[in-house]
């Protein structure tokens, strides 16, 4: 791989994943009042047997909506397999409430990340009167490239990127939390994508953000075809020929999975939708291995519990939400957003060499597009947008 690699989303290489309307960015950000903040950390120069200080890693946080703290959200979770670690879901189960934004970093960051989280809301709110808080943080574990023992994530860089949380494109593949994961053994990290539905005359959307850290290369599926199977390691070095050295990880890694709508839904169907997240990874290629972390949260904004609202009250408060057997679409959209999420994270990130000059490399997308045109699956021209490829 160069190392100007020009990178690409799934659509504008003219793949198309299941059959809904994509959101205006294809993004969890297509959901109003979402926003999305990376910081990225990369450090020290690689050399065959130096770990210490090779820095390759970030955080990722993702706000249900800028005033989360004071106006809570129903929520769920689901986790497929639990070799993995989200802070605060014993409460979101509890009480069917999300009441801080969610973190994504590496697996020996999450404290770092949980407790600057409390911090920052009291540095922005000294007046508070809440007196405890339970963040939400996901980890995967990046220590293929990553010094993770090292614990270069930083408050500065949680600070980063709670700041930096905007709406709009989100900057998806080697950034944030996700810049040292691998998934099926290419470059994995962030990817994102969202679907537009119609659901009694309106329009709502069901968007996904995930940190993709998974999967052996044999195992990858891209709309039905068998990539991985197509481009073996021994065509482009993953991590299963590194066994040899001794340093290759012996587990399948993990993925977290956030889903997020604008559709009113209470805490037993957010629950449901985050189910459908594993259906998702699944047709990409997953059967959730015994030691990866697959862990799904979904949450809707078409509700706002304000923390008032929590205080001791006879009048109570008034919430909307849809039947069950509306929820079909929904779950439609999930899934194909959580698959296209996966390919996004894989066609957007560059290859990144770390620890002991390990290195991930970058899925070829040319090489992609021939298996895709090989097997019938590539749909419209190589750039319906009209943006193309772009320099990474």
């Amino acid at each position: 791989m160069s190392q100007m690699e020009k990178r690409a989303r799934a659509a504008d290489l003219g793949i198309r994943i299941g059959r809904l309307p994509r959101g205006p960015y294809n993004a969890i950000t297509d959901v109003p009042g979402v926003l999305v903040g990376h910081a990225t950390v990369i450090e020290g120069q690689p050399e065959t047997d130096r770990v210490k200080g090779i820095a390759r890693t970030g955080v990722t946080v993702v706000f249900p909506h800028k005033n989360i703290w004071e106006e809570q959200v129903y929520a769920g979770a689901f986790s497929l397999n639990g070799n993995g670690e989200m802070t605060g879901l014993l409460w979101v189960e509890e009480s069917g409430l999300l009441g801080t934004p969610i973190g994504i970093t590496n697996t020996h960051s999450v404290g770092m990340v949980r407790d600057t989280m409390i911090s920052y809301y009291f540095l922005k709110n000294p007046n508070s009167k809440s007196r405890w808080m339970i963040p939400v943080v996901g980890e995967t574990w990046d220590g293929f490239l990553n010094d993770v023992n090292g614990m270069h994530v930083e408050k500065e860089h949680v600070l980063q990127a709670l700041d930096s949380a905007s709406s709009g494109m989100v900057t998806e593949g080697s950034v944030g939390g996700g810049t040292g994961m691998v998934c099926y053994e290419f470059k994995g990290g962030i990817g994102t994508s969202s679907r537009v539905i119609s659901l009694n005359g309106r329009q709502f959307c069901v968007a996904v953000l995930v940190q993709a850290n998974y999967g052996r290369r044999h195992q990858l599926i891209v709309d039905g075809v068998p990539v991985g199977e197509e481009i073996p390691v021994t065509e482009v070095a993953g991590r299963t020929d590194l066994k040899e050295t001794g340093f290759a990880p012996p587990h399948e890694g993990s993925i977290i999975t956030i889903i997020a709508t604008d559709v009113p839904l209470l805490a037993d169907q957010c629950k449901r939708l985050a189910r459908r997240g594993a259906l998702g990874i699944a047709r990409a290629g997953s059967m959730g291995a015994d030691s990866s972390g697959d862990i799904f949260l979904a949450f809707s904004t078409g509700n706002r519990i304000h923390s008032s609202l929590r205080a001791p009250s006879e009048e109570g408060f008034t919430v909307r939400t849809l039947g069950h057997e509306v929820l079909t679409p929904i779950f439609e959209a999930a899934v194909e957003s959580v698959e296209e999420a996966v390919l996004n994270a894989l066609c957007a990130a560059t290859t990144l060499t770390g620890i002991r000059k390990q290195t991930a490399y970058a899925l070829p997308l040319d090489r992609l597009v021939g298996i895709m045109r090989k097997y019938g699956r590539l749909k419209g021209s190589p750039s319906p947008t009209g943006r193309g490829f772009r320099e990474m």
